[in-house]
């Protein structure tokens, strides 16, 4: 019955054109196949990114070729999600890197230095990408130390960008153990978690796995999720086209809610935890996400339903000290007014679309999930320049 299964979800994620991941795993004598979805491939030097916005409706894959349209499918919002940006911009770099030709070191660093610091721009409010960035020039720099000529400064400088997918897989899995944990450990009375989301956290933002669905998918894994719900996030409606797409994909009990409906959902079924993914934490624990992240909070703190933000630690920015640092991007109107390019809005209608808002340090009740452990607010930065040190 198992491999029969299996036979007819391989053929329809064939039909599909669903890019999956085979993992062979001894069980029972049977082999089981472990199926994830990839919003990220780089092989042989190619990177193809899963085009998110024509999500859930068709899967396709566009080739990135160039600085510019690495630039643009970030900017358009074709891949999201702050690690998977930070992911995507840096193999981006790593595909030109690859084809072009250097008679110097430092004709390879100008050129990754100029081509990270235009990818920076794409998405400024997402700090994963000047993270990333940062790092590799930080790698860059000290490589050059090492005194090794041209072209293994280009091989070691490839694969260092490489890496970070497998990175961010190891990354999330950890967060996913840590969030699961607090979560179970809060429980009243229940045998499962049943956990509310809101906008996409997945493997679809991530190398794989995810952030906060990362916690939802730990806590599946071991037989104690009871649902999950995840609101559909308008104006984009990442939630019901890429969450909801991920959780039906992955056979895990849930919901699709509107963004107003979450308010009655406190208040009439019983909600172990709300857990949500960031793009930017600051130093005191202010956090900015997508837009509705913060009236969440606010709900889950009338209703004393833990408020958790799940987030790799490179997603903390301690240069900043408070949220009122923190630039929110304000979006096109028309993602607003128009739905598949159909106008829903009247004509004439003024619009003001931020991308994000930003949750005060004191309504993440629950605490920030990392990959070091779950943090309150109020000791997030020590904990974390602590844990660099050592």
């Amino acid at each position: 019955m198992q491999l029969q299964n299996q036979h007819c979800y391989l053929k329809f994620c064939n039909k599909f054109k669903i890019k999956i991941c085979k993992q062979r795993i001894k069980f029972k004598h049977f082999f089981q196949i472990k199926m994830t979805l990839e919003a990220i491939i780089f092989e042989n030097g190619r990177l193809k990114l899963l085009d998110q916005l024509q999500l859930p409706f068709t899967t396709s894959y566009i080739d990135i070729e160039t600085i510019q349209e690495g630039w643009e499918a970030i900017n358009k919002m074709k891949v999201r999600g702050a690690p998977a940006i930070a992911i995507s911009g840096v193999l981006t770099v790593a595909v030109e890197l690859g084809k072009k030709k250097f008679d110097s070191i430092e004709q390879i660093k100008n050129f990754t230095f100029t081509s990270l610091d235009y990818l920076v721009t794409s998405r400024p409010t997402a700090v994963n990408m000047a993270d990333a960035s940062q790092k590799m020039k930080d790698f860059c720099l000290s490589l050059e130390k090492t005194k090794v000529d041209t072209i293994e400064y280009k091989k070691q400088l490839l694969e260092k960008m490489k890496s970070m997918l497998d990175e961010d897989v190891a990354t999330n899995k950890s967060i996913g153990k840590y969030g699961a944990s607090n979560i179970l450990n809060r429980l009243e009375g229940q045998e499962k978690a049943c956990v509310l989301t809101h906008c996409n956290t997945g493997s679809l933002a991530t190398g794989g796995y995810g952030t906060a669905l990362g916690v939802v998918r730990t806590l599946m894994e071991m037989g104690k999720l009871e649902h999950c719900y995840c609101t559909e996030t308008r104006p984009y409606n990442q939630g019901s086209r890429l969450t909801a797409y991920e959780l039906v994909y992955e056979k895990i009990p849930s919901t699709l809610i509107c963004d107003s409906m979450a308010g009655l959902l406190l208040a009439r079924k019983k909600i172990s935890a709300i857990v949500v993914g960031a793009d930017r934490v600051v130093a005191n624990g202010d956090t900015a996400n997508k837009i509705g992240t913060y009236q969440l909070a606010i709900l889950a703190k009338y209703h004393n339903v833990p408020f958790y933000v799940a987030v790799p630690s490179t997603t903390i920015d301690l240069n900043k000290k408070n949220g009122s640092e923190i630039i929110i991007e304000e979006r096109p109107s028309k993602e607003m007014t128009h739905v598949n390019n159909v106008r829903i809005a009247a004509e004439g209608i003024s619009c003001w679309n931020p991308c994000f808002d930003v949750t005060p340090a004191e309504l993440i009740t629950g605490g920030l999930i990392t990959e070091f452990g779950v943090f309150k607010p109020n000791e997030l930065e020590a904990k974390i320049k602590q844990i660099l040190k050592s």
